[in-house]
């Protein structure tokens, strides 16, 4: 018998969020998250997405132990701005049994249902974030990029035979960087010359200014049509920035501007932590920071967050620059390579970028749709 429970007590928190470690502990591909981190994630004081609307975690118990868990939600802020209703789902975890995933499904979108949503998407982001959004559906052949999306082969099947219909699909990009193809190379030289726009590395010191810089380029370049993205507020852009210092390399990150100083492209790329996130096995404290400030030197990776070009500059070389100074920085701190995800598969401009600049498409992650 499955019974199906909300999350209230601090106790069915811990259970939510210590699931996949009994679920993943024979898989050598799977990466613990900080638990820290998702304990937050499950936390409105802490996660922003939790105050835009309604919102419920569910566990799934079995014979008397935790066996899944989902979460549900309403982003009332997304849904003004596409004049939709819409709700999310997100963090779905189950054992090998169709019944479980069901009953979880069901769940969520009896929840759903009552707070008027019309249509469920996801798997989404927990927090409104890049982290965890999609289903891996290709791509089982190694451990995931930074916050990147893991899961079974079989939990595409729960999903489809329980009505979800593919909504799009988000590529995962892999960049060898003994493989610079030189015409990247010229293209991003004589396209600067033409266009005479400059690529820089973030500046800490001026940190204020390139937050605005960031917020300019992010308002121009987020397509109004995508139907789960919207511009963050100046807000939500700064406190992403602030969150993300203490573990970014400034060299990593690139601003794009044109001759007359307006931000006209940005490039996020951060060290892929994996590598050390899977030796803490979830845990910061006692030890866990320590080693991470043992092994940070050690990784070897990196994990491209964002490229974005505003219009006015798309197919001016903009997007190849930088990438050509992302792979030229990263080779310059010993990386061999680095992962872009996740890239919209109808993002036919960035994908082709990718493609050109030595890119090649090794992830695919599913965002599904199921009408209510």
């Amino acid at each position: 018998m499955i019974e199906i429970i909300p999350v209230s007590s601090a106790r069915e928190r811990r259970a939510f969020v210590d699931l996949p470690w009994r679920l993943y502990k024979d898989d050598p591909n799977w990466i613990p998250p900080l638990r820290m981190d998702m304990m937050n994630t499950l936390n409105p004081k802490h996660n922003a997405l939790l105050r835009l609307g309604p919102n419920c975690f569910f566990l799934a118990r079995k014979d008397g132990q935790v066996v899944g868990r989902i979460g549900c939600g309403v982003d009332n802020l997304l849904n003004k701005a596409k004049g939709k209703n819409l709700g999310y789902i997100t963090l779905f975890e189950s054992i090998q049994d169709y019944e479980v995933a069901e009953a979880l499904f069901d769940a969520a979108m009896n929840f759903l249902r009552s707070h008027g949503v019309e249509t469920a998407t996801g798997p989404q982001s927990p927090s409104n974030g890049d982290d965890y959004r999609g289903l891996l559906v290709d791509g089982f052949d190694g451990p995931p990029a930074l916050l990147a999306s893991y899961n079974p082969p079989w939990y595409q099947d729960y999903f489809e035979k329980y009505g979800f219909e593919k909504q799009f699909d988000r590529l995962g990009f892999w960049f060898d960087l003994d493989e610079i193809p030189e015409k990247l190379v010229r293209g991003a030289e004589i396209a600067q010359k033409r266009y005479k726009f400059t690529v820089r590395p973030v500046n800490l010191d001026n940190l204020e200014s390139d937050i605005l810089a960031i917020k300019h380029v992010v308002d121009k370049a987020t397509p109004t049509e995508w139907p789960d993205m919207i511009s963050p507020s100046l807000e939500e852009v700064r406190a992403e920035v602030k969150k993300l210092i203490p573990i970014a390399e400034p060299e990593l990150v690139f601003i794009a501007e044109a001759e007359d100083g307006e931000p006209i492209g940005l490039s996020i790329t951060l060290p892929d932590y994996n590598q050390i996130i899977k030796r803490m096995n979830g845990k910061i404290f006692p030890l866990g920071w320590l080693k991470f400030l043992y092994l940070k030197k050690k990784v070897n990776t990196a994990r491209l967050f964002a490229l974005m070009v505003i219009p006015e500059y798309h197919r001016k070389g903009v997007s190849a620059a930088l990438y050509k100074y992302t792979m030229d920085a990263a080779k310059q701190r010993g990386y061999i390579g680095g992962d872009a995800s996740s890239i919209h598969e109808f993002n036919l401009k960035i994908y082709n970028d990718a493609l050109g600049s030595g890119g090649k498409a090794y992830r695919r992650f599913r965002v599904y749709q199921y009408k209510l």
